[in-house]
This record gives C-alpha cells, structure tokens and sequence, in this order.
C-alpha cells in the first residue's frame, strides 16, 4: 500500500468567505461540494485539495500546521493577500535560502508566503 498527501481540511464560521479567499489566492475554482462545505480541487489533483469545513467556534489559538504558498515576489504577494481580505502579522523571516512572511486569512489561519533564492 502506498500512502499519499492528497488535501488539507480547513475549519471556518465562513466557509464560502474562506473559500473564497482561498480561491482567488491560488486561482482554484469551487467545486460542487457537500451543502455548506467548500472544495478546491478534485481527488487525484496534481495539487492537493482544500476542503473547507463548516464549525461554530472561532479560531482560538495558533495553529500547528499551515499552508507555505510560493510567490515570485514578497512584496506583491502581501498586497494580494491584504486586497484579498487577509493580513500581514508583521512576522518575517529572511534565511540564505529565501524570504518567509507569515500571514493570515479572513479567519486568522496563519500561512506563509514564500520566496526561494
């Protein structure tokens, strides 16, 4: 048996704004999906799918995984997220082998954008 990454589950109070936000980011479409849940992306994707989850709770905590999304230019990836609805937590971290700015969506989920050398 082989095992394999195929998607990510997101908890949101917000499904269609989360995935939305989501959407425009990474340039997926929604896809037809179980009433109040959200998917970017189909089982067997070359990428993995994001599946948003409706909960009633808010977000309370830091999460422990997230999301890294490649951008070609740190600066311009901020200004989408921020045009988009996220934010910039003012956390940035410059390494030899690139740039990692920790943002987070309409929600507070916590990603990073990331720039390689």
């Amino acid at each position: 048996m082989t095992n394999r990454w195929v998607g990510v589950t997101i908890d949101c109070i917000d499904v269609e704004r989360v995935a939305g936000f989501w959407s425009a980011l990474l340039d997926r479409p929604h896809l037809p999906s179980r009433p109040g849940w959200a998917y970017l992306g189909r089982p067997g994707d070359p990428q993995p799918r994001l599946t948003f989850q409706p909960v009633t709770e808010p977000k309370s905590a830091k999460a422990r995984l997230h999301l890294d999304v490649a951008v070609d230019d740190i600066g311009q990836g901020i200004a989408q997220v921020i045009a988009l609805g996220g934010r910039f937590t003012g956390e940035r971290h410059d390494y030899d082998e690139g740039v990692v700015v920790v943002m987070a969506d309409p929600e507070e989920h916590e990603f990073c954008l990331v720039r390689h050398h």
